[in-house]
């Protein structure tokens, strides 16, 4: 698990505090955080790049939308997520002594589970069982993360799942069914049970062989509304063209899907998006 790349995305003329996530990214999507769509499930996907810049987005974006998160970090720990939180004006630490933040940090949890003794279920248990493919423990740790105090609790608008990134199960050793069954699980609690959102990233290995992987990829696809999927240049690195995002709503039956591509360039503190080809370099 190598550490990701820290950008800075603030944007010119503003602090970090006034913006909080990419304005540019949500122009895309039509949305914003006063208006956000609820009983959604949006799959972040990667390939030949890094696609940890949709995670911190859709983490402030939910934070700044007054949402209760529950974020399986199975990747980084939470000091990483709180800096780069900073920088898109959100304060980790403060979210989550306030309780809208419940964070389950995989890394320190894995190396707890292993050497100290645990007296209740942990959400983590199957990396100590032989044998052990359920993810049931994880789900009971997000419904209960999530449930609402009361029918009356209006303290957050809504809940929010994150996960990032489902592809570590896999390399676990978890097979690509029992994810499913935890992602199709939470789906059912989270988007319509609670009439929430779900966000999952995983990698895309491109690698025909790996079959757990594209099963995982394919399932998840079919049970999305929204797919954002980061992506390495054909032609390699480029200073000036970081990468491009393919954006795909999926419609109900009968329906067509709609898909955008576009081009991105990670800067400083900011950044941008044009159309395919349209990069000012290139101008």
């Amino acid at each position: 698990m190598c550490p990701r790349h820290v950008p800075i995305f603030t944007h010119p003329g503003r602090s970090g505090s006034e913006l909080g996530m990419f304005p540019e990214l949500n122009n895309l999507l039509n949305t914003s955080p006063d208006r956000a769509e609820q009983g959604k499930l949006t799959l972040l996907c990667d390939s030949k790049t890094d696609g940890s810049f949709l995670v911190h987005h859709f983490l402030s974006f939910y934070l700044k939308a007054n949402c209760k998160v529950c974020f399986v970090a199975l990747l980084q720990s939470f000091s990483h997520y709180n800096t780069v939180g900073q920088k898109l004006g959100v304060n980790l630490t403060t979210a989550r002594e306030r309780g809208q933040l419940v964070f389950l940090e995989g890394l320190k949890s894995s190396v707890d589970i292993f050497f100290h003794p645990q007296e209740e279920p942990h959400p983590l248990r199957f990396l100590r069982e032989a044998n052990a493919g359920s993810l049931q423990p994880l789900y009971e740790f997000v419904r209960e993360a999530l449930k609402p105090v009361d029918s009356e609790d209006t303290t957050w608008r809504f809940p929010v799942l994150l996960v990032d990134d489902l592809s570590v199960l896999l390399s676990l050793g978890l097979g690509a069914v029992a994810v499913l069954d935890f992602t199709h699980y939470c789906r059912a609690t989270v988007c319509s049970e609670l009439q929430g959102n779900m966000v999952a990233l995983v990698h895309d290995s491109e690698d025909a062989e790996d079959e757990e992987n594209e099963l995982l990829l394919n399932g998840l696809s079919h049970q999305s509304h929204l797919i954002l999927h980061a992506e390495g240049l054909a032609t390699g690195f480029c200073k000036d063209v970081h990468g491009q995002l393919k954006i795909l709503w999926r419609k109900s039956t009968g329906r067509r899907d709609r898909s955008l591509i576009y081009q991105y360039k990670i800067q400083d503190k900011n950044v941008s998006f044009f159309a395919k080809g349209m990069s000012p370099a290139v101008l």
